[in-house]
């Protein structure tokens, strides 16, 4: 399979994809050329493409049995790459599990056995030990985020799943940093490197850093003008603990200020439900730990806010990372109070940023988002969703925004001024002939 070819694949103009970028062209000559490739690359730049065609590539058809392995560490990520994949319409295949899923579904899906899997290290971990998927085949292998996914909290899994592959041909190991060191188990000697990681001067020509300085070492007062400052923009605010990003969500609630949080403690329908509502609008402000720095594709995140100072020189390159993708800017902030500092790494880069006394609050987001208690699952897809909205909730096509499909929830962005309308236009009416519940997204 050729460059030229990959290039013109059909399921790439699923995408919207014309061609590959030189990065992932480099990727696809890589894996063709060595069995073993790292692939290092900023967070943006089109990684999940650079490993899935030479996978494609790779893959028979009519063959009833699992080819690829692709190990993610976050469920979100697993979420993400099983999305672009079914988008790009392959035929193949595709299943992930991930922690926080019903067991009980994933099992029935590896029944039929998927030509591809996308897994988290403990949940697959877990069906391997219960026998419910056979990996004995799987040629090529990825790990995705390695970095992470090779922490000590992982590494122990990492290493019984590496050892339940007995017929690997083809290893890629994908990530936006350097890991310090690769396990021996991981069997990555002698592995070609494709480093396309932005030298440091590139990456402060896209990313606007900037100190801003607390009075008091209690900094909310401080992040509530600086979230008047950056008014209406997509903003992505980062604490360091669970409990840190419940407060402050609670705080800026408190002020008037319209926002979601996210953190690995919740369950994973308010994960769901927050993520979508930062992603279509309904809310400009995600306020969250860690978590959101690795895996989440959301476009146009305009500024970030390091509430917390990052633990280290990687997590703030990740944070970062979700803003300033492919081609654009952005804009991030580090909050500090009297008792601590800068470390050298951001210092260098950064500019100190004196917000003014009389900020206004932003203005409401113009959005709201509609549960939908029907999914995939039910056979509801986006053109349901939409054609049920303006034929039974009486809305305009530009009252309609992002619509979401998840397995057995429907998300749709709607004016915020039609949205009480719309729900009681439609609470009693059916959806693929089934009344389900419709209601405003809480």
């Amino acid at each position: 399979m050729t460059n030229k070819n990959i290039g013109q694949q059909p399921f790439l103009e699923k995408l919207g994809i014309s061609s590959l970028n030189p990065m992932q062209i480099s990727a696809n000559e890589s894996i063709q050329q060595n069995n073993k490739v790292i692939l290092l690359s900023n967070t943006g730049s089109g990684k999940t493409i650079a490993f899935l065609m030479p996978l494609l590539g790779s893959l028979k058809t009519n063959i009833s049995y699992t080819q690829a392995l692709i190990v993610v560490p976050s469920r979100e990520l697993a979420l993400q790459i099983e999305d672009v994949l079914k988008k790009m319409q392959t035929g193949f295949k595709i299943t992930a599990c991930y922690g926080g899923h019903k067991r009980e579904i994933e099992e029935n899906n590896l029944v039929e056995p998927p030509t591809i899997l996308v897994a988290t290290p403990g949940r697959l971990g877990d069906h391997i030990r219960r026998k419910n998927v056979d990996l004995s085949k799987v040629h090529f292998l990825v790990l995705d985020e390695f970095d992470k996914c090779l922490e000590l909290g992982f590494q122990e899994e990492i290493e019984f799943i590496i050892q339940s592959l007995p017929a690997i041909e083809k290893r890629m190991l994908i990530s936006a940093t350097y890991a310090s060191a690769i396990p021996d188990f991981v069997d990555m000697n002698d592995a070609a490197t494709a480093n396309f990681l932005a030298p440091e001067a590139n990456k402060s020509e896209k990313l606007n850093i900037r100190v801003v300085n607390s009075p008091e070492n209690d900094k909310l007062d401080s992040l509530l003008k600086l979230v008047c400052f950056v008014r209406n923009t997509s903003t992505i605010i980062f604490c360091n603990h669970r409990d840190a990003v419940e407060r402050t969500s609670k705080f800026l609630s408190e002020n008037g200020i319209i926002n979601v949080f996210y953190h690995g403690g919740m369950e994973q329908h308010e994960r769901e439900v927050a993520l979508v509502k930062f992603k279509n609008g309904s809310s400009d402000i995600l306020v969250t730990t860690d978590l959101a720095s690795r895996g989440l594709d959301i476009a146009n995140i305009r500024s970030i806010i390091h509430y917390h100072l990052p633990a280290n020189e990687e997590a703030f390159t990740h944070r970062n990372g979700r803003t300033a993708r492919m081609n654009a800017t952005g804009n991030v902030y580090l909050l500090v109070n009297p008792v601590e500092e800068v470390l050298d790494y951001a210092k260098e880069m950064a500019e100190e940023l004196k917000l003014k006394d009389d900020l206004e609050i932003p203005d409401k987001p113009k959005w709201s988002t509609i549960f939908i208690a029907a999914g995939k699952k039910d056979k509801v897809n986006k053109i349901d969703v939409v054609g049920f909205l303006s034929n039974k909730g009486k809305l305009k096509k530009d009252e309609i925004g992002l619509v979401e499909i998840k397995d057995f929830a429907s998300f749709a962005a709607v004016r915020k001024s039609k949205i009480g309308h719309v729900v009681e236009l439609v609470k009693n009416e059916k959806i693929k002939n089934k009344k389900v519940k419709i209601a405003v997204a809480k």
